[in-house]
């Protein structure tokens, strides 16, 4: 019997994937040329984060982060996905428009990469800008599956026209290993304005009231952290010249963690969100970003030194999240000054005013957590259920052309990284504040807040919805939108 996402959430922790062979595709199933643009080789490997500190997880091309991927906006590319390890996988391609069948989803139908198998992937990259891929498939209570694993890598769509106001590119990728289960845990809540719903306030109480174990879920923690694959002090600085303008691409390949990042005196001016350009680029003190959240900013080199360029977390900057920057001809340690405490208003990011454009149809979604309901771990539920791969509910059924407004109201106090698949969407309200302009695919909704974005659904085929925490997608907070 192959099992479902439900019967992962029913076994808890002592259910693993391994063995398993859902709907798999064991051979290359597209026509293309002889050779293939670029080669994904999923395998188990090792990642020397420092010395001492050797983890072994699965990896793309034996190395963390996967290769860079640069794609021309509108080309038609052919990726080769070969499979080395013993258990189906799955490539998402996070944030392009392109089809179901080659998205990445099994709930939207793409065929699992046998174990020692091999698929063909042929793909129209668009829309351009900064977009990822990574594993999408089940971790559930098993800590060496889904996105624990080091299964990320940068994808950059480059646009048919780029004005290149900027002196070089510098890709920045975040990430923890060594995970661990524990009973609750913390969350950087300082990273969004706090403006709480009381009704929704009082959901969540009663949500704890009527919980059948009074005591908090299993949360995952971490050991090491990393960027690019080695810990603070590793690896080669990002060495910068006085006066340079260096655009940083940073994206949060975290299975459960928001991330901080902040560079002593410099400031980011955002230019880009998720990979698309925002209306209003404007000049912040440091970045907060969510998982799966990628952020672009330009930083003016104008304040020589040698810089810790790190997370304001000092336990797990100090256990390796960050980086060196070290300015031409100046040396010695590191030096680290923390910023006074700013909160990530996507606002300011955006055009003046209220949406212009009315939606055709408005889908409210209220977010609340059962705390520790499935063998210790929080469930999630959607307009009161838990998303089922049997039944593949809760669904919404949308019409090709319409404009949708997605009102997301979060009864619980963890803030949740939103994203659509297949599509991108226009934020139109953020802790009561209207704003337009600002197009993403992952948006974090604060605890006890709501949120409004609005999408056109342009892009034939199942398109899965998901919370990016993966332990809350693997635990009910997942659900699918079809096209009528």
């Amino acid at each position: 019997m192959t099992p479902t996402r439900r019967s992962v959430l029913a076994h808890g922790a002592a259910l693993s994937l391994a063995g398993v062979v859902p709907r798999v595709l064991r051979a290359a199933t597209e026509a293309g040329p002889d050779k293939a643009d670029s080669t994904l080789r999923i395998a188990t490997g090792l990642v020397e984060l420092a010395p001492g500190h050797i983890v072994s997880t699965t990896l793309y091309n034996g190395q963390f982060p996967g290769p860079l991927l640069r794609f021309t906006e509108g080309q038609k590319v052919v990726v080769d996905v070969v499979n080395d390890t013993d258990t189906p996988e799955l490539v998402h391609w996070h944030g392009q428009t392109i089809p179901s069948d080659v998205d990445g989803a099994a709930e939207e139908g793409s065929p699992y990469i046998a174990p020692h198998g091999m698929r063909r992937l042929v793909f129209t990259p668009k829309p351009a800008g900064f977009r990822f891929y990574h594993t999408h498939v089940v971790a559930g209570g098993d800590l060496n599956r889904g996105t624990y694993t080091g299964q990320a890598g940068p994808v950059y769509i480059e646009p048919r026209h780029n004005p290149g106001a900027y002196d070089r590119e510098v890709f920045l990728v975040l990430k923890e290993f060594a995970p661990t289960f524990s009973r609750g845990g913390d969350m950087a809540m300082e990273a969004l304005p706090d403006v709480p719903v009381p009704e929704l306030q009082r959901i969540g109480q009663r949500a704890d009231a009527d919980a059948h174990e009074k005591t908090k879920g299993f949360e995952v923690g971490y050991e090491l952290f990393a960027i690019n694959g080695k810990m603070l002090g590793q690896g080669e600085p990002v060495r910068v010249r006085r006066g340079e303008r260096v655009l940083f691409h940073v994206l949060n390949a975290s299975a459960t963690e928001i991330r901080s990042l902040a560079l002593p005196g410099h400031a980011f001016t955002v230019v880009a969100l998720d990979g698309n350009p925002v209306p209003t680029p404007a000049s912040v003190p440091l970045l907060w970003i969510g998982t799966a959240e990628r952020v672009s900013a330009i930083v003016e080199m104008n304040h020589p030194g040698v810089w810790v360029m790190g997370d304001l977390a000092d336990d797990d900057r100090k256990r390796g999240m960050g980086i060196v920057v070290e300015y031409a001809g100046r040396r010695g340690p590191p030096q680290w000054v923390k910023p006074r405490p700013y909160r990530w208003d996507y606002t300011r990011f955006g055009a003046a005013g209220p949406s212009t454009s009315a939606p055709d149809e408005t889908i409210e979604i209220t977010i609340v957590k059962r705390n520790a309901a499935l063998g210790g771990f929080n469930q999630w539920t959607l307009n009161g259920e838990a998303f089922a791969m049997d039944s593949m509910k809760p669904a919404f059924t949308m019409r090709e052309g319409r404009r949708y407004r997605l009102r997301f109201r979060n009864a619980s106090d963890d803030i949740h990284p939103l994203h659509l698949h297949r599509h991108s969407f226009e934020l139109v309200r953020v802790s009561g504040r209207p704003t337009r302009g600002v197009i993403k695919d992952v948006v974090m909704l604060g605890g006890f807040q709501e949120a409004e974005v609005d999408f056109v659904a342009d892009n034939p085929g199942p398109t899965l919805f998901h919370c990016h925490q993966q332990l809350h997608m693997d635990f009910g907070f997942m659900a699918m939108f079809n096209y009528a």
